[in-house]
Formats: structure tokens, C-alpha cells, sequence
């Protein structure tokens, strides 16, 4: 009996960090964000069981390799402690030099806070780099993230014809864990804090099944890694997210070309390629045409510039719906209608009820991506009896900008104040940045109960200047390089984990030109997770040969070794 225990307590501790990766894999996409407690009294950022998880895992890898029982060091490791040192010195600059961080505990405290977190996000890079010693152990990981993203979907079915609860961060009032669900036009987002989160995350997550379903040679598991892809980009088409849907698209595309080039000669390349390219666009319309009915509504909006072309559409799709009633109805099929819940409350009533005017969204000859009237609420100053001053809630007929109009107020917002603020705070220090959380300030001293700049190259700017841009998106950039060596050697199986990356990667990159997505925690956490399992993959000591042929790799050796200065 001991000697099993013993076996067993060996092998956990040599796997022990390949099985937290892989819990974490699972678990942050899939446990909603309800809040454990508030990181800072008013904050909309709150600390949850993730990120408890992730701190008692990076102390068992502190543990690990004290004891010398893992390989970590490698060159992103160091760009990791650049980027640190670039937030570290945009936060004594901010405080000491713009004073655009007041030397307070609550405004200190919330530069630290976002500070700490893309720190705390790379740590599922630093997990996962040191988890994998073999290729058995990528081929681990990948299952369990498509089981992962299976049940995303399943889930956000649920939401969308089920009622199941959804728990959003997309404002205060969401983020306090309130259990709500979806109306209508409300976008699914399942397991995640908005349906712009979920999406970015499937940017991610498709990429990788589709690499693996174009590069398996095993039928049934071909046809595994196609179905999660399937259910998968049902799920994108209903957050109805037009940014994260394009960037899949572009993303795949590379993913397919990269995979036609391992064809042996041209006319093998282009078939192959063409056949392919066929086949995803037949799935994209198909899907798109009986699922994306919110999505196609959005990029719709640009026909409403062509009347004729708009009715030709609209009266179609109307055709179309009928007819798949009267099939139902012909067959005796009636469509299934849940139950709203007793004990949970829609997006819409909580918009009405609980909203601040800051969190709301303008209405009144409205832009075309609002679909409900909802008057602003504004705070107004009245004289009591006594003469003293109160103020009171009053409801006021939106406004909004021309912008708004012309390109809807989702464009709207970027153009008319984040994007602006955040080359502001650029110019302000073009090094260093404004410092964390200062974008959206209109002084020192006020304190913004959320940011946001939804443009991520812009925000890291804004925020950290040229030095945190540089060594951020230089640790991207590396982390593709090594990718696309890994894939230019090894053309077996496995290097679907590296062309899938290279295309979510690209893919990811075209959606934080629109979303703040590296610093979406579910989003973030998983992308470098990822990261983590393509570059431990290409430092495997098996791959020498890759690592030989890296030019960058034998610079950095050369430097270590202080033979540069002989020669």
C-alpha cells in the first residue's frame, strides 16, 4: 500500500505544475465572475476565486523551482521583468513627475492594482512554460481546453433559450455579483464578464481547433476537433461581436495558408488551399444565415445607406423565417419557450431601475446599434424649505454626438473620448505614459470607477509609453517568432498548437485595435497560458535543433557567455 502512495506522490510531484496549468485552462473560463470580496472600497475590479487559485499555484511553481525540479528561464522571461520595470517606473512618474496619480492610498492603490494584474496575467505564461516537458503534455492541455470550450458553449445555450444566470462586470452595479438574464437582443457571454470578452476569447480558442482539425490525420479525432470548432463559432455568431468575428476570420485564413504550404508542391498547395477556403466559407455562411441573426443585423446597419439593397434583405430573411415556422408547424413541432426566473432580474429592468447616467447608453432619433429608449438620469441641486441644498434624481431626453449618429455609439464612444484620452495621456509622457487608470480622468483627483479605452495598443500607450509598448507587444511578437520556427521544423501533429496560435494571435492583435482584450482577466489569462505551452514546446529539449537555428537564441547564448567582447 505504500509503495503505490509513494508512486503516486512521485508523479504528482513531477506533473504537479502540468495539472494546475490545466486546471487553470478550465477553470477561468469557466466559473463566472462572482466577487469574493472589493480590492479597493467604490472599484469596479474586485478580487475573486481565480485569482486565488492562481496565486496558490505560483507558489507551488516558487517552491518548484527553489527546489530546482522545473527549467524556467528563457529570454520572454526577462521581457516579462522589462514590462515590469516599464509599469514599475510609469507609476513613480505618474505619482512624482505628471502628478497625475495623487499621493493617496485609494488613487496609488488603484495604479497598483492594474499594475499587479498584468503581472498576475503573465504568470499563466510563467506556469505553463514550465508545466510542459513533453508533447504528450501539450496534447493534455489541448483536450482539456476543448472539453473547456465545450461547456462555454453549452452554458451560454443555456443563457440564451434556458435563462440561465448571467453575471456581468460590464458596469458597478453588474459587477456586485447580481444574477440577471438575457432579454432578446441582450448578447450571450456566457461564462465571461461581457459578450466582447467571450468573443475575444473564441478568437483564441477557434483558431486552435481549427488548426488541430486541419492537421489531425486520425478521422474521429479530426472530427472532434471540427465539432468543438462548430459549436464554438455558433457561440461567436451570438455574441454578435462584429470586431472578434473578423479577427477569427482573418485569423483562420493564416491558419489555412500556413497548413496549404506543408502540401509537397505548388499544385498540392493550391488545391488543398482552395478546397479548404471553400469548405470554411460554406460553414461561415450557413452558420451565419441560421445562427447570427444579431450579428448580421449589425453588419446590416451599412445597407440602411441603400434603401433598395435594405428591403431586397429584409424582405427575404422575413421569407425565410416563415418558412421554417410553417416547416415546424407542418411537422407538429412546437418551438420550446422556458420560463423567465422568479429570483432574477434582465439587463433591461436593471438598466431602468439601478443605472447611473454614466453607465447608460443615449436614445432619441437614436444611432442604429441602440434598441431601447432609456432616459439619462441626472443628479439635480433643488432648494429645500429650510434653505438647505438637496439634490434629486431626475430623468432628461439623451443627446448625443454626431458621431453617434453617423457610425452608432459604439464607434461613437471611441472616437468622441476614449481613443482621445488616451493619446492625451500619450503626449503627456511619451516614455513613460500617463500612468495606470489615468486615461479616462478629467482631474488628478477624480476617481473613475472603471477603465477602459477599447483600443489596447492606444491604453498600453496612454498608460505606459513607449517603453511598456515596446517590451508588451515585444513579448507577443517573440512569442510568434518562436511559432513559426517551431512550425518551419516540425511539421508532425503537434505544430497545430503553434499555427493555431500564430493565427489567434494575429486575430487577437486585429481585435485590441477595437477591444481593451489583454486586459480582459479571462481573455488575458488564457492567451497566455497558451503562450506558455507554444514557447515550452519550442524550448523542449528535444527541438535542439529549432533552438540551434534561432539566431536570436544564439545572441543571447553568446552575450551570457561574455564571448561577444573577445571576438
Amino acid at each position: 500500500m505504500k509503495f503505490p502512495l509513494k508512486k503516486s506522490l512521485s508523479w504528482l510531484d513531477n506533473n504537479v505544475l502540468l495539472v494546475l496549468t490545466g486546471f487553470l485552462i478550465a477553470f477561468i473560463p469557466l466559473y463566472p465572475k462572482i466577487p469574493l470580496m472589493d480590492a479597493l472600497p467604490g472599484y469596479i475590479v474586485r478580487i475573486r476565486l481565480e485569482d486565488i487559485f492562481v496565486l496558490l499555484a505560483m507558489v507551488i511553481w516558487l517552491i518548484q523551482a527553489l527546489r530546482k525540479k522545473i527549467e524556467w528561464q528563457s529570454i520572454i522571461f526577462w521581457l516579462i521583468a522589462l514590462y515590469a520595470l516599464s509599469g514599475l517606473l510609469s507609476i513613480v512618474s505618474a505619482i512624482f513627475l505628471l502628478k497625475s496619480v495623487p499621493l493617496e492610498t485609494l488613487h496609488i492603490g488603484k495604479s497598483v492594482l492594474h499594475y499587479f494584474r498584468y503581472l498576475e496575467y503573465f504568470s499563466l505564461f510563467v506556469l505553463a512554460f514550465s508545466a510542459v516537458k513533453s508533447k504528450k503534455d501539450v496534447q493534455t492541455l489541448v483536450t482539456i481546453f476543448a472539453f473547456t470550450i465545450i461547456a462555454v458553449t453549452v452554458y451560454g445555450y443555456g443563457q440564451k433559450y434556458l435563462y440561465w444566470p448571467v453575471y456581468s462586470t460590464m458596469n458597478r452595479e453588474f459587477s456586485k455579483g447580481m444574477r440577471l438574464y438575457l432579454t432578446e437582443h441582450a448578447r450571450v457571454q456566457s461564462t465571461f464578464a461581457g459578450h466582447y470578452d467571450l468573443a475575444a476569447f473564441l478568437v483564441i480558442a477557434l483558431n486552435l481547433m481549427l488548426a488541430f482539425a486541419y492537421k489531425q490525420t486520425n478521422k474521429l479525432k479530426k472530427i472532434w476537433f471540427h465539432l468543438v470548432h462548430l459549436v464554438g463559432l455558433w457561440l461567436l455568431l451570438v455574441t454578435a461581436s462584429r470586431t472578434s468575428f473578423i479577427a477569427y476570420i482573418f485569423g483562420s485564413l493564416i491558419i489555412l495558408f500556413l497548413v496549404a504550404l506543408e502540401k509537397k508542391d505548388r499544385k498540392s498547395q493550391i488545391k488543398w488551399g482552395l478546397s479548404r477556403f471553400v469548405g470554411f466559407s460554406a460553414v461561415i455562411l450557413i452558420m451565419t444565415i441560421n445562427f447570427g441573426g444579431d450579428m448580421s443585423e449589425r453588419f446590416l446597419h451599412i445597407l440602411e445607406g441603400y434603401p433598395q439593397l435594405n428591403d431586397i434583405y429584409h424582405t427575404a430573411n422575413r421569407q425565410r423565417k416563415d418558412a421554417w415556422r410553417n416547416t415546424l408547424v407542418f411537422l407538429g413541432i412546437k418551438e420550446y419557450e422556458p420560463q423567465k426566473p422568479k429570483n432574477g432580474m434582465s439587463l433591461a429592468e436593471l438598466e431602468r431601475q439601478v443605472l447611473t447616467g454614466t453607465d447608460q447608453r443615449p436614445v432619441k432619433d437614436r444611432p442604429n446599434d441602440v434598441y431601447e429608449d432609456i432616459p439619462d438620469k441626472v443628479k439635480v441641486a433643488t432648494k429645500a424649505a429650510d434653505g438647505s441644498t438637496q439634490y434629486v434624481i431626475q430623468e432628461k431626453e439623451r443627446t448625443w454626438s454626431d458621431n453617434a449618429l453617423k457610425y452608432g455609439l459604439s464607434v461613437a464612444i471611441r472616437l468622441d473620448t476614449l481613443w482621445p484620452n488616451a493619446i492625451k495621456g500619450f503626449k503627456a509622457n511619451p516614455i513613460l505614459g500617463k500612468g495606470y487608470a489615468t486615461l479616462n480622468k478629467e482631474g488628478p483627483y477624480q476617481f473613475t470607477e472603471a477603465e477602459s479605452t477599447d483600443n489596447n495598443f492606444l491604453r498600453i500607450l496612454g498608460e505606459t509609453g513607449l517603453f511598456g509598448f515596446i517590451s508588451f507587444f515585444g513579448i507577443v511578437a517573440l512569442a510568434v517568432y518562436y511559432a513559426f520556427k517551431f512550425y518551419q521544423i516540425d511539421r508532425t501533429y503537434t505544430s497545430a498548437i503553434s499555427i493555431g496560435f500564430i493565427g489567434a494571435s494575429m486575430g487577437l492583435l486585429l481585435n485590441a485595435a477595437y477591444i481593451d482584450v489583454f486586459a480582459a482577466s479571462k481573455v488575458a489569462f488564457t492567451y497566455w497560458g497558451i503562450t506558455g505551452v507554444v514557447v515550452g514546446l519550442f524550448y523542449l529539449g528535444q527541438n535542439k535543433k529549432v533552438m540551434k537555428k534561432s539566431r536570436l537564441t544564439k545572441l543571447v547564448n553568446c552575450i551570457r557567455s561574455k564571448i561577444c567582447h573577445k571576438k
